[in-house]
């Protein structure tokens, strides 16, 4: 997978000339992954979150504490030495807390402005039923829709998760030389801000894909598989293992995470991304602010030039440009994205805040 291409979606144009979606007998067979299954439980839990601030340091200390073994004192001959010794532990006990719990947010290439020492932002920008519609145009013709959604909260291994969900959908005028519905799932821990999970199911004129994707925080071992059907190879599976670099995003979180940064004029953020067996860097810097008129109305909005570094080195396959909503929610509102003939527009036409 195309670092780039998978983190916005925007890859409508084909070289196909069947207007048709690929058809295949065993194309429900394509989405069974008992590696998958056997690794992942996901439980749908359909409550909303509390849009206040979480307590984020308290969140922590628990969990930490949780952790932390604390070993009792054996009886001893007197009241007095028993009292001496307890104390003593607990004093131990709360110093190693203490030091278990971060004085700075993790990792430090991030911008901390708007966290507290931990994950968790302190306005969260994400609402249950939020969905954002882009427009895609490709030379000035419409090319298709692009929906970022946030859908209601699932449990991953036990983990309460963000939802996210991108599709894409090839308009009439392109689907008459090449269809695409296209959709992926992307899970997100709620308090690490960090993915479990993406699901991606390609249906096109030219192929049939379902894959599956398993970050283990816990190991920071990646996991990827993947079932694809084409006429002219057939069935192909792929299966992919590599490290993580802890707090890496995968391909498609990246346009939500994204999202909790603050943004100001002239500053650069960073964040982590691993993909395709690949550790790398998102950049991207603020470049001003302006007043973005669209379809869904007129916003004051904040222009955004991403980059993507690779073992040090910057790989730019082109220029990308992203507008953001200059608020809490930090809409995608704008992207440009530059490929081999032509330039890619996605604009939004409708939000609903959710």
């Amino acid at each position: 997978m195309n670092i780039s291409k998978c983190i916005f979606i925007l890859a409508l144009i084909g070289t196909s000339c069947s207007s048709k979606f690929l058809k295949y007998e065993k194309a429900e067979q394509l989405a069974k992954n008992s590696e998958f299954e056997n690794k992942v439980k996901i439980i749908e839990t359909p409550e909303v979150a509390s849009t206040t601030p979480s307590s984020d340091v308290s969140t922590a200390s628990k969990s930490t504490q949780a952790s932390i073994p604390i070993t009792t004192t054996t009886t001893t001959t007197t009241t007095i030495k028993k009292t001496t010794k307890r104390s003593n532990t607990k004093k131990a006990a709360a110093a190693e807390l203490a030091a278990a719990i971060p004085t700075e947010r993790q990792p430090t290439l991030e911008d901390n402005e708007g966290f507290s020492n931990v994950r968790r932002p302190l306005a969260d920008p994400f609402r249950v039923g939020e969905r954002v519609v882009h427009s895609v145009s490709y030379f000035t013709a419409h090319a298709g829709t692009l929906t970022f959604s946030v859908k209601p909260y699932v449990q991953v291994n036990g983990r309460r998760s963000y939802n996210f969900v991108t599709d894409i959908q090839s308009s009439q005028l392109f689907s008459s030389f090449y269809s695409a519905e296209d959709r992926v799932e992307t899970y997100v821990d709620y308090e690490d801000l960090v993915p479990h999970v993406f699901k991606l199911k390609i249906k096109e004129s030219g192929q049939l894909k379902e894959a599956q994707s398993y970050f283990d925080q816990q190991t920071l071992k990646a996991n990827y598989w993947e079932n694809k059907y084409t006429e002219k190879d057939g069935h192909e599976e792929k299966k992919q293992a590599w490290d993580l670099l802890p707090y890496s995003q995968n391909a498609f979180s990246s346009i939500y995470y994204m999202r909790i940064f603050k943004w100001q004029i002239g500053k650069e953020y960073a964040f982590r991304v691993s993909d395709d067996g690949k550790n790398v860097i998102f950049k991207g810097k603020a470049l001003e602010r302006i007043t973005l008129d669209t379809k869904a109305g007129q916003f004051k909005a904040i222009k955004i030039r991403a980059e993507i570094v690779s073992r040090g080195a910057l790989s730019q396959t082109g220029d990308l440009l992203l507008w953001i909503s200059d608020d809490e929610h930090r809409y995608i509102l704008r992207i440009e994205a530059k490929i081999k003939i032509g330039t890619l527009v996605s604009e939004v036409t409708s939000i609903h805040p959710g």
